[in-house]
């Protein structure tokens, strides 16, 4: 038996992760010009990470394993190993003996498409959802 409330598991978890990844790109912007971490050195750019997240269930009657989608699930938030940028500004604090400072490896260009199109999974989701609850609203009246 299906079970119906799969497609709202799975809308769920792809909001979750929608979120995060949203949560990190807004960490990405509030950090394109800070040259000094708890680390040292500048701030590198954060990437949300997601794989699959399946069960394995052992079917009794066939004899074989299947396997129940349920949506997707972080697995961390990882450095941009990309270079950093170079910007000559000699009078800065962090500058070093040629008068160079090491900027974090943002781009916001880069940083707004990937919210906009984090922004639209998000919504793709909500409406998913939505459909979902519509469906079994409907069909519960027929049950009437």
């Amino acid at each position: 038996m299906i079970n119906a409330f799969n497609t709202m598991r799975i809308s769920s978890s792809g909001l979750s992760a929608e979120r995060l990844r949203m949560d990190t790109i807004a960490s990405n912007i509030a950090n394109v010009g800070t040259t000094r971490t708890e680390k040292g050195g500048p701030y590198r750019r954060k990437v949300a990470v997601f794989e699959e997240n399946l069960q394995r269930e052992y079917d009794k009657k066939t004899g074989k394993y299947n396997m129940k989608d349920l949506g997707i699930k972080a697995t961390g938030i990882k450095e941009d190993p990309s270079p950093l940028r170079k910007v000559y500004d000699p009078s800065h604090p962090d500058a070093d003996n040629e008068g160079y400072v090491s900027m974090p490896n943002v781009n916001i260009l880069n940083e707004m498409a990937d919210m906009i199109a984090s922004v639209r999974t998000y919504e793709a989701n909500v409406s998913a959802m939505n459909a979902s609850k519509g469906m079994f609203s409907k069909a519960l009246e027929i049950g009437r």
